[in-house]
């Protein structure tokens, strides 16, 4: 027994040894992946695809490489267009290793790639939109720019293992002092065009008041000379029936006349100081 205890030891060290070996040799790749191998830090091979493999334990190392589409959203900024108008651009871009070795000797880290791609990508804007005006780059020519910008950047960046298979302007905008500008513009255009029709309104409130105020006074002119002439003509017909009913009787004319003529005459406190035979007193005696 003692025998057999001793005789276990060494197999079991080898055992675990041989477990430790296996578990540093063997590693595995996810479909969504792709790995290189470095040994002493140096890459050794790859790129290899999903499964199980097998490296040198202890010497060799994996590091593994996303093989999916990638984005990476840039910190927008100022492009000069070719009609000399500052404008700031929003862009991103979609983006993949295509060889993940060559990818590992030029940037080694996504974090470095994007640098890269921040820099060639935005020289590339800046060379492209800078052939076009503002209108052109808001409305026309977009599509055939951000074509244009994706193959020169893809073949750029194709040195470090990196594949550019779209590039898009998310968002344009003009720096705050141009906006400031602009908008100051827009608030002195849109009050003059506010001055300019309240004026055509007064212009055309006066002009029909005026048109009013003449139509107006052409009918009450027309409706006293209509008035006038009905006065006229009822007082001509009164006049012609007076004298009609008072030329029957003379005498009875000359009563009334005189009976008017008193009460207009005598009124509350008048004083008249005249003759007794006088004419106008005829019939008061």
């Amino acid at each position: 027994m003692s025998l057999l205890k001793k005789g276990s030891a060494p197999l079991a060290i080898l055992i675990i040894v041989a477990v430790l070996g296996i578990a540093q040799s063997a590693y595995i790749v996810k479909q969504t992946e792709r790995a290189v191998v470095l040994q002493l830090g140096k890459p050794k091979s790859g790129p290899m695809g999903p499964g199980l493999h097998f490296k040198l334990p202890f010497v060799q190392n994996v590091i593994y490489f996303d093989s999916r589409l990638l984005e990476y959203d840039a910190r927008p900024a100022e492009i000069l267009t070719k009609d000399k108008k500052n404008m700031v651009v929003d862009n991103y871009s979609k983006w993949r290793i295509s060889d993940p070795l060559q990818f590992y000797r030029t940037v080694r880290s996504i974090p470095r790639a994007q640098a890269r791609l921040d820099d060639i990508i935005y020289a590339e804007l800046r060379v492209a939109l800078g052939r076009y005006t503002l209108i052109e780059i808001i409305s026309s020519d977009r599509t055939s720019i951000m074509e244009e910008v994706t193959k020169t950047s893809n073949e750029l960046l194709s040195p470090y293992g990196i594949e550019v298979k779209d590039v898009r302007i998310k968002r344009t905008d003009l720096p705050p002092e141009n906006a400031r500008a602009i908008y100051g513009r827009m608030r002195a255009e849109r009050e003059r065009m506010a001055k300019q029709y309240r004026s055509q309104g007064n212009e055309a409130a006066a002009r029909i008041t005026a048109q009013a105020d003449k139509e107006r006074a052409i009918t009450l002119a027309d409706a006293n000379l209509k008035a006038e002439i009905l006065r006229g003509e009822g007082d001509g017909i009164a006049t012609k029936i007076y004298a009609d009913s008072f030329g029957k009787d003379q005498r009875f004319y000359s009563f009334k006349k005189s009976l008017e003529a008193y009460e207009k005459s005598f009124k509350k406190n008048t004083k008249v100081i005249l003759s007794s035979d006088n004419p106008f007193l005829q019939y008061m005696k």
